[in-house]
């Protein structure tokens, strides 16, 4: 009786569980058919906007990669060609492949759960959707001839002309010098990192214990160039800032 009595608890303490055969199958299914009718629409509505054949001597304006491509392509105005080029894609690629050895967390395996995994899902929303879809759309709709920038209500002038009156951040603060500047800018980005790294350690110190310091440190570097690409864009186009730390070697 008594080991009826404790089977019988432990059978009603534990949760509910739902099939992926016919519940989660067919809510992809709906979903799948909800999408392609959407794209059917889409693509009967919306003339494919085909232009004429390829000219070696006429070069288009704006040259425009692949729409997949057209997130790299607009890095290149916030950044130098060697990080939008070379070392973005190389951190894209690289993070990727580490999450599984940086994501430790048990919880969420084998099922969906936003409750016990609400920074794993916020931060990839931030970057797939800020830093990639975002990026692309506004390298399709709003880069216009020139790669100038033009709102979705104004017309694509393709003798538009912008004013360069970019300048780097330690000009902006007043410091006129070389070597001013090349520390000025070293101090600003070395203390974004130190200053973000210590807040975050002191958040999420209780984790520490369980994650460890070294994927806990990869975890934040990671998170910090993500925003700070975020922050970079946000200095470009709404204070015309163009590095934030300049030197002979590298500018960022």
């Amino acid at each position: 009786m008594a080991q009826a009595a404790v089977a019988k608890k432990k059978v009603e303490g534990t949760q509910d569980k739902l099939h992926v055969w016919p519940y989660l199958v067919r809510l992809e299914f709906l979903c799948a058919i909800l999408t392609i009718v959407a794209l059917t629409v889409w693509s009967i509505v919306i003339d494919a906007p085909l232009e004429e054949a390829a000219n070696p001597t006429k070069t288009p304006n704006p040259s425009k990669a692949p729409w997949y491509f057209l997130g790299l392509q607009d890095i290149l105005v916030y950044f130098d060609p060697w990080f939008a080029g070379v070392v973005a894609p190389v951190l894209i690629i690289v993070g990727l492949m580490l999450i599984p050895y940086l994501d430790v967390n048990p919880k969420g395996n084998g099922y969906y759960t936003y409750h016990e995994r609400k920074v794993a899902i916020w931060v990839y929303c931030f970057g797939f959707l800020v830093l990639w879809i975002a990026l692309i759309i506004m390298g399709v709709f709003l880069r216009g001839p020139g790669w100038n920038l033009f709102m979705p209500w104004q017309y694509w002038d393709p003798h538009k002309v912008v004013a360069l009156v970019n300048v780097d951040l330690p000009y902006a603060f007043g410091v006129r010098t070389y070597n001013g500047a090349m520390l000025f800018g070293g101090v600003v980005i070395l203390g974004y990192f130190a200053v973000g790294t210590a807040i975050y350690f002191f958040m999420e110190r209780k984790a520490l214990k369980s994650v460890g310091f070294l994927r806990m440190f990869l975890k934040i570097e990671l998170l910090l160039i993500m925003v700070g690409i975020v922050i970079k864009i946000v200095l470009r186009l709404g204070f015309n800032i163009k590095y934030v730390w300049v030197t002979p070697w590298f500018n960022i």
